[in-house]
């Protein structure tokens, strides 16, 4: 007929609250909705991702050596740019070779071991560079840091995927990439300041929220490797795992995102620097990136759910390249602000779904290649 179901008599409906000066009325959002809302998000998990949780949002508190390594040397240690892209580079290769080292240990010596044996030696390579002046001592010291800091990544992830049912991982995940942007945030809004007085108070800090977490590992969070899958020989392992054709496809299309998302390590600042924007506006941008994260993650990604995985990439990967190819016109600090918005949305849809993706891929025996 069209007609809407009939009206709810006036004592049955909830009653309006008012708010604010401007006399305005309009009902709040019930207390049992908001807790539906977060049990949604964050319920049913188990301790040990909560202790792992913990443990990367301490760890970030202080990640200041991927950030402010380009400025560290071209400003306070004389380098030019070619040099610091160098030693940057090396930096990078560190990265890339932490993950394999950081794959095979976790599947071989266990989670847990990893996880402490990579923070504590990357926190000492950390402390490390803010005392040393020989550029090649420098160098060394980047790789290493690079190197041995990553190495628990892969175990964590690992780790988390041991313990966590598939249908949670996305919202798991999700939940680390929000604690790692909420201590980005934090601690990027007081380390520009920071910087203009001491860089090695900021490669100090660093390298104490890597011994915490290591603390966190040793104290709190048992071996979560399947007892059951024996660990495949280092060939034999990369074999099967470069054989797997959707997760190498995969890679190569992330890595192309990649690529383009982590020259805020380097043609970034350096940029900002050329125009005039220095290491406390630097620092507020990168802030802005984390502070984003920290909003926009719990509102979009329930919302998420309902779309598919590629997808949801694609848009992603279109609003990364948007918000950097934004900075062509860029040249002051609003129009640097309006670009890092545009990635910022980006990797809020992307990163925890790739992230789950490998982690469903993955076999047991293998996640920490994964």
């Amino acid at each position: 007929s069209g007609a809407g179901p009939p009206e709810a008599p006036a004592a049955a409906r909830p009653s309006p609250r008012w708010r604010g000066p401007a006399a305005r009325w309009y009902p709040l959002p019930p207390v049992d909705a908001l807790r539906s809302r977060f049990r949604a998000a964050a319920g049913g998990l188990p301790p040990v991702f909560w202790t792992l949780w913990t443990g990367m949002l301490v760890n970030r508190l202080a990640s200041f050596v991927i950030t402010f390594l380009a400025i560290y040397l071209n400003r306070d240690r004389g380098f030019s740019a070619a040099e610091t892209g160098q030693v940057v580079a090396l930096y990078g290769v560190g990265l890339l070779l932490a993950g394999q080292v950081g794959g095979y240990l976790a599947d071989h010596l266990g989670r847990r071991r990893t996880m402490m044996l990579g923070l504590a030696s990357g926190g000492v390579c950390v402390a490390a560079i803010g005392f040393v002046r020989d550029p090649a001592a420098l160098a060394a010291l980047a790789f290493l840091a690079a190197l041995c800091g990553d190495v628990y990544r892969p175990a964590a992830n690992a780790a988390i995927a041991d313990v966590v049912v598939p249908a949670d991982r996305a919202r798991a995940f999700g939940l680390v990439y929000w604690a790692v942007n909420l201590g980005w945030a934090v601690s990027l809004s007081v380390a520009g300041f920071v910087a203009e007085r001491s860089m090695l108070a900021l490669f100090l800090a660093d390298a104490v929220t890597s011994f915490a977490f290591a603390f966190i590992v040793w104290r709190l969070v048992p071996e979560t490797r399947p007892a059951q899958h024996a660990p495949a020989p280092v060939l034999a392992g990369l074999v099967r795992v470069f054989g797997d054709l959707p997760f190498v496809a995969f890679l190569g299309i992330h890595l192309v995102v990649l690529v383009v998302f982590t020259q805020f390590q380097l043609a970034a600042p350096l940029d900002f620097a050329a125009h005039g924007v220095g290491p406390v506006a630097f620092s507020g941008l990168m802030a802005l990136n984390g502070v984003g994260v920290v909003i926009l993650q719990p509102l979009l990604s329930p919302r998420l759910q309902a779309y598919d995985g590629a997808r949801v990439l694609a848009l992603s990967s279109v609003l990364i390249g948007l918000g950097y190819g934004f900075n062509v016109f860029a040249g002051s600090l609003p129009a640097y602000a309006a670009g890092t918005l545009l990635y910022t949305v980006g990797e809020v849809l992307g990163f925890p779904v790739a992230s789950a993706i490998v982690a469903d891929l993955a076999p047991a025996d293998l996640r920490g290649r994964y």
